[in-house]
């Protein structure tokens, strides 16, 4: 039997992207009944279940929600956006890259924010843009959001200083990639999609990042905070909302 990350490939091969996440979203929630209960929680649409579903090339247990797509990483950023963050509080001027749409739902609706998504082909953005090309003007945004989006991009130098750019004196961004403990970043932009799957977990990843990412976005301008918040949460909080310990990359200008 297929699980949920050979379907979606599958799927990615046939299905038009703009109609995938929907069609995978109703599909997934089509089993939720199964799987009902309260063991967990997804913060992002407030559905509980037993469990989430198994995701990834490598699987992952109790990893996808069932309702809205969310994984761990979403899950994670939206608690640390509510509980750590101004995000949702102050006038604030915001990009948002690769728009992940339980975060583009919830900005796009905060009357607090001036909000605008971008991606290069991603059909449920607002603009078409190239990261390491932004059409906007010095100086321009508030806070950044480009959640794994930079170990897809062949020269990611070039987009972090995009990103340094646009944003404003005080501003920050949230930084995250896939990261391994390794010192040193490992990337090959020569390899066919399936040996990136093999060696990044992804056949569009280029990169797997090291501990060095920190140099790398300080040789671009940022001054680099990794916030502790997900590793000091409780272990029952990270099993009731299927989170992972990680730190939050945090770029300032």
């Amino acid at each position: 039997m297929f699980a949920t990350y050979e379907l979606k490939q599958l799927a990615e091969k046939i299905v038009p992207k703009k109609y995938l996440r929907v069609a995978g979203q109703y599909a997934l929630r089509a089993t939720s009944p199964i799987y009902s209960g309260r063991a967990v929680k997804c913060p992002c649409c407030g559905s509980r279940f037993s469990k989430f579903a198994s995701y990834g090339h490598v699987k992952r247990d109790n990893a996808l929600c069932r309702w809205c797509l969310s994984l761990e990483r979403h899950r994670g950023l939206w608690l640390y956006i509510h509980e750590k963050t101004n995000l949702l509080q102050d006038p604030l001027k915001v990009l948002h890259f690769a728009p992940e749409h339980q975060f583009q739902e919830l900005l796009k609706n905060s009357s607090n924010v001036d909000y605008i998504s971008a991606d290069l082909d991603m059909p449920t953005a607002m603009l078409q843009m190239d990261i390491t090309d932004i059409t906007f003007e010095d100086d321009t945004f508030d806070v950044i959001m480009c959640n794994h989006v930079l170990e897809h991009v062949p020269d990611d130098t070039k987009a972090m200083g995009e990103l340094y750019r646009v944003l404003k004196p005080g501003g920050w961004a949230i930084l995250q990639t896939p990261m391994s403990s390794a010192a040193e970043t490992v990337e090959d932009l020569t390899l066919t999609p399936e040996q990136r799957i093999e060696a990044f977990g992804q056949d569009d990843h280029v990169r797997t990042y090291g501990m060095d990412k920190k140099d790398r976005l300080e040789s671009v301008g940022f001054k680099v905070e990794l916030d502790q918040y997900l590793n000091d949460l409780p272990e029952s909080i990270i099993q009731h909302y299927g989170i992972l310990r990680e730190d939050i990359w945090i770029g300032k200008k």
